[in-house]
């Protein structure tokens, strides 16, 4: 059975050990418009009582984005994501006990987030949005994700996809490393992230959960998302027509057992007391000797 590598994460007010068990990251979009749950948590009151839930049900971190960054989805300006954002993140201050995630793909909202509270920045985009990002991270010392996105959230899923998945997201991830490290980021903040489900096909987001152990060879922690995306429904499609995301649950469930199983240090997901179960039980399967 793999065995994972140990990390630890400096955060400002804690570390974080990564591989001893799997951690749990809770999602939590204040946006009217993500694939899964737009608009249910837009306002503050509901965005905080989710966050608390997520947080008494065993996440590790919570991770708040204030723009959806779906298939096919429009940017907005930092003005109106820290519009969506701050609210939030002070509502939450001395309530929340776990370390507070901002997914963000611009350097002015990480700033002002992490002022707001949060400990570690989610770029989707690995620095090809907005490279300031990791300097971002590098003054306020906090841990940086970098994904894999080929493309845009405009364009991913309307570009030709990589002939070869597994060397495409290597060299781009690369290349985010290559940015962060000039930048100042320490390799010992940085975890990766292969982008599930961002400008891949629905076979190619498999072959990518088979191939973890080879993307963990880059010497990293790695994070895996995969909860209720389209490659999901799209196996489990019925009549012709893809399983809605509230009926992706138990197949993310496998998904998230593979990754695991495969190396994932950190798995990022909307249901949290269901995929804490999956953890654990592929936490004691890793264990086993």
């Amino acid at each position: 059975m793999l065995r994972r590598k140990l990390f630890r994460l400096k955060l400002p007010a804690r570390e974080l050990h990564l591989g001893e068990r799997t951690l749990i990251m809770g999602i939590l979009n204040v946006t009217p418009d993500s694939f899964s749950d737009g608009s249910k948590f837009f306002s503050v009151k509901a965005a905080v009582e989710a966050a608390l839930a997520m947080q008494r049900t065993g996440a590790d971190i919570l991770d708040i984005g204030g723009e959806s960054t779906r298939p096919g989805s429009a940017g907005i300006s930092v003005t109106e994501e820290l519009a969506r954002l701050l609210p939030v993140l002070e509502a939450l201050r001395g309530r929340l006990k776990i370390p507070i995630s901002v997914d963000t793909r611009k350097a002015g909202v990480a700033e002002l987030a992490i002022r707001a509270g949060a400990e570690m920045i989610n770029d989707v985009s690995g620095l090809k949005h907005d490279p300031h990002l990791a300097l971002a991270a590098v003054r306020s010392r906090v841990p940086l994700i970098l994904m894999h996105m080929r493309g845009t959230p405009e364009t991913m899923q309307k570009l030709p996809f990589a002939k070869d998945v597994l060397r495409d997201v290597m060299a781009g991830l690369r290349q985010s490393i290559s940015i962060a490290r000039r930048a100042g980021v320490p390799k010992s903040q940085i975890v990766l992230d292969p982008g599930i489900g961002f400008g891949k096909s629905y076979d190619q987001n498999y072959e990518l959960l088979a191939e973890l152990p080879t993307l963990a060879r880059l010497g990293y922690p790695l994070l895996v998302g995969t909860s209720r995306k389209g490659f999901l429904g799209a196996t489990l499609a019925g009549h012709g027509k893809p399983a809605p995301p509230n009926q992706r649950i138990w197949g993310t469930a496998a998904t998230v057992a593979a990754s695991i199983l495969k190396g994932a240090h950190i798995v990022r997901v909307h249901d949290v007391p269901e995929m804490l179960q999956v953890a654990r039980v592929s936490d004691a399967l890793l264990a086993a000797p």
